[in-house]
């Protein structure tokens, strides 16, 4: 066989697989959608919610570092089940506490029934789940600090939105494990998950049926723009964290001079934080020991 007219069908198959694949996310959009994010997590969490004597408090960390169920569990606290006024919660100790532990025990271990069973699919990325999962952590707690330091936001809804922003990440890597031509090309899923994301997850956070607020706090937070001075909303205290969060899926393709000479464009106020946001992401990680 003719090794150009077989690089070109390869490529052509390539592309099909590339446009059927967002074909594919805009459908399944539109009904409920699980998939996996970090196994290591899901698995301790689960195991966490059969102790029938938990502590509140464990569970909200754990539930801090599942970035799906804790979006599901934020919108099923803020639905007319829950919350029939205006009176809604945004962050994770509040949306517990409002549903209740049986509550929360049904939804996540529901979900990460599912998310285990989809997980058997993403080996092929493993790698890049558990970069992307590091990450969401570090711009979580990276988040949490600015917040509590620098504003009045909420520093429980700061980290929650740190927590989840990448989001449509973690769907496009089970999306693109289900087509052949994309599991043996990770570099091509990079690219097109660098590409696509913010875009593919500000509709699955609609899909998830979370707040305009939120939603637009997310919207956009790797475009390049000027470091804030200090912190006025929720959308410049993702900025600032996913940057000093290592940006690291976003800028995965990109010289790592480049990005460090980013993150120290960032100027001493935010510096100043990375032993504090250090500590926190590590206090997150010995829950799961």
């Amino acid at each position: 066989m003719d090794p150009i007219a077989s690089e070109n069908k390869t490529g052509a198959a390539l592309n099909a697989q590339r446009f059927q694949m967002l074909e594919d996310i805009a459908k399944e959009l539109q009904g409920d959608v699980t998939f996996p994010t970090c196994f290591d997590v899901v698995v301790r969490l689960r195991k966490a919610l059969n102790d029938p004597d938990v502590a509140l408090g464990h569970v909200v960390t754990l539930l801090g570092a599942e970035p799906l169920i804790s979006s599901k569990l934020l919108h099923l606290a803020n639905s007319a089940a829950f919350c029939p006024g205006d009176n809604k919660v945004r962050d994770l100790r509040g949306a517990v506490e409002r549903v209740g532990l049986k509550t929360v025990r049904t939804v996540a271990i529901s979900t990460a029934m599912k998310q285990l069973i989809l997980a058997r699919d993403m080996a092929c990325f493993s790698e890049l789940m558990t970069s992307l999962w590091e990450h969401s952590l570090q711009t979580a707690s990276a988040a949490s600090v600015i917040a509590a330091r620098l504003t009045r936001i909420n520093p429980g809804e700061a980290m929650l939105a740190g927590l989840i922003h990448d989001l449509g990440a973690f769907y496009m890597l089970y999306r693109a494990a289900q087509y052949e031509e994309l599991r043996v090309r990770p570099d091509t899923v990079r690219y097109l998950i660098i590409q696509w994301h913010e875009s593919i997850g500000d509709t699955l956070f609609h899909a998830l049926g979370l707040e305009e607020g939120l939603i637009e706090a997310l919207r956009d937070h790797d475009q390049p723009r000027p470091v804030p001075v200090t912190p006025k909303s929720l959308g410049d205290v993702i900025f600032v964290a996913n940057i000093l969060g290592g940006g690291l899926f976003e800028w995965l393709g990109q010289d790592k001079e480049m990005v460090a000479e980013w993150e120290e464009s960032l100027g001493d106020t935010y510096l100043s934080l990375r032993d504090e946001i250090k500590q926190r992401c590590e206090e997150i990680r010995a829950e799961f020991v």
